[in-house]
């Protein structure tokens, strides 16, 4: 499979947090996307391993997208290795995306931190010859980090990309996790939910749009028009 978009994320549902409008456009353009979760996301407070994987293909079912694995590292524990990073290096050679899609890399989730450092030199890896890793080399052009932080920042983000019209079905995403978004969360407002509203509203009314979902990147962006600019 050639896909366009590869979103990999330290943990299913961190992929939905961050971008899964951007990822419910992408579709709507006619991309192929995949997400790559790093771990199984356990062990969690409410959560089970039973119950994050029917959770996380509910969530798969309502973003429609091509492709969704899991790469089966240590949550809580996860690192930079190299095994890791032949592992993952194997994955983006086999899936050929285009562009890959990392956690913000700065974090206060060792996880998330250890993620981005794992994408990078993966796919710097997964370019390589004379290996023993799966598939041809591949050398995605692009990585753009999305926010997923557990930090209380205030980003500065290279771009915002407009999700008005695919809110709603992201919060339905996210609400497939329910037993780490509901359950066991304080149910006066403001809860869990009406704070990524507020946020989504906030990086919506940056670009004067409704919701609006931020992206950084270490590289320079280039455009070709100015056309498309909100």
């Amino acid at each position: 499979m050639n896909l366009d978009y590869l979103v990999i994320a330290p943990h299913p549902d961190d992929a939905e947090l961050g971008m899964a409008g951007a990822i419910l456009k992408f579709k709507a353009e006619g991309k192929k996307v995949g997400i790559l979760d790093l771990t199984s996301g356990e062990p969690t407070p409410h959560g089970s391993l039973e119950i994050r994987a029917r959770e996380t293909q509910a969530a798969t079912e309502i973003l429609g997208i091509d492709w969704r694995g899991n790469l089966g590292l240590p949550n809580r524990s996860l690192e930079p290795t190299l095994e890791a990073r032949a592992k993952l290096a194997g994955v983006i050679r086999e899936l050929r995306p285009k562009w890959l899609f990392a956690p913000y890399w700065v974090d206060a989730h060792p996880d998330h931190v250890a993620a981005t450092e794992l994408i990078e030199a993966a796919r710097f890896w997964a370019k390589l010859s004379k290996t023993d890793m799966p598939g041809q080399p591949w050398h995605p052009q692009r990585i753009y980090n999305y926010y997923c932080v557990h930090l209380k920042q205030a980003p500065q983000p290279a771009f915002i990309l407009d999700i008005s019209e695919f809110w709603e079905k992201k919060l339905a995403a996210i609400r497939c996790y329910e037993s780490q978004f509901v359950t066991g969360r304080a149910t006066e407002p403001p809860t869990f939910i009406d704070n990524l509203r507020d946020e989504a509203a906030y990086w919506g009314k940056a670009i004067g749009t409704k919701f609006g979902e931020p992206f950084a990147c270490r590289e320079p962006l280039g455009i070709r028009s100015l056309e498309n600019l909100v």
